[in-house]
């Protein structure tokens, strides 16, 4: 019975949380018609920046050795059979439909998404949220929606940035050690790619992008305990982010590809 009963809290603490996130994200939703005012302007800016060029030193590489690996490997199945030069197309169309937005989300999730959740967790802790509502000043407006605007825009334009070096780096592994030329390799990888295959990972950019904003804002403020507490919000952010993006990865591309 005391297992059931931890099980069951569990559960309703899950649904609870979740329960919280949704509240927050239609919240932010809502004031997003504020995004251009003179008060959060520049906040919109700075998470732009924080969010978007920030982030390039890390999506970079992560980026040109995802699509190394992906050509390495597909290639050296491939070449059994004598068709390596279709590496081109095999990396072209598993970076925009799947692996593009997916390490993006991830790499996003674990630098983004974690510091926005201890920012928001030692305003917490130290008070300095509830100060801002004795101001009646709104935290969601103030805090919530220029970073669930930033991730928004900025999650297709990083995924658009990972597809083109993860193509270019496929491309470096075919040339130097497939023995693919470089012609060759690209006429594949655009012939065979489908406008839908961008559209639908572009979305699931934009998708990702209010997981990450969510689930680190609503940690953030829920976080108690502290310093401690600071340090479990952003462990869970980076946990809770990583497992709702592979789930809603394979949900959407179930749902576009029947």
């Amino acid at each position: 019975m005391n297992l059931f009963a931890a099980v069951g809290r569990r559960l309703l603490l899950s649904c609870r949380n979740a329960g919280r996130g949704l509240i927050i994200l239609g919240g932010a939703i809502l004031e997003l018609r504020h995004v251009f005012s003179r008060r959060n302007r520049r906040e919109v800016l700075t998470q732009l920046f924080i969010t978007g060029i920030k982030s390039l030193g890390v999506l970079t590489v992560v980026a040109m050795f995802t699509g190394m690996i992906l050509a390495l490997q597909t290639g050296l199945e491939l070449r059994r059979y004598g068709q390596e030069v279709n590496i081109g197309t095999a990396v072209t169309v598993v970076m925009v439909r799947e692996m593009g937005p997916f390490m993006t989300g991830l790499v996003i999730a674990a630098s983004v998404g974690s510091a926005i959740a201890a920012q928001l967790a030692t305003m917490t802790v130290s008070e300095e949220v509830a100060a801002l509502e004795v101001m009646s000043i709104n935290p969601v407006r103030f805090l919530v929606m220029p970073r669930l605007a930033a991730l928004i825009v900025m999650m297709p334009v990083l995924t658009v940035y990972t597809n083109i070096l993860g193509v270019i780096g496929g491309a470096i592994v075919g040339r130097t050690q497939l023995g693919v030329t470089l012609p060759a390799y690209f006429d594949n990888a655009i012939q065979y790619v489908r406008n839908k295959d961008l559209y639908v990972g572009l979305f699931k950019a934009a998708v990702f992008g209010v997981v990450i904003a969510t689930v680190a804002c609503q940690q953030g403020f829920q976080a108690t305990e502290g310093a401690v507490g600071v340090g479990h919000a952003t462990r869970r952010t980076v946990i809770m982010s990583f497992l709702t993006i592979l789930m809603l990865g394979y949900m959407i591309t179930r749902l576009f590809y029947k």
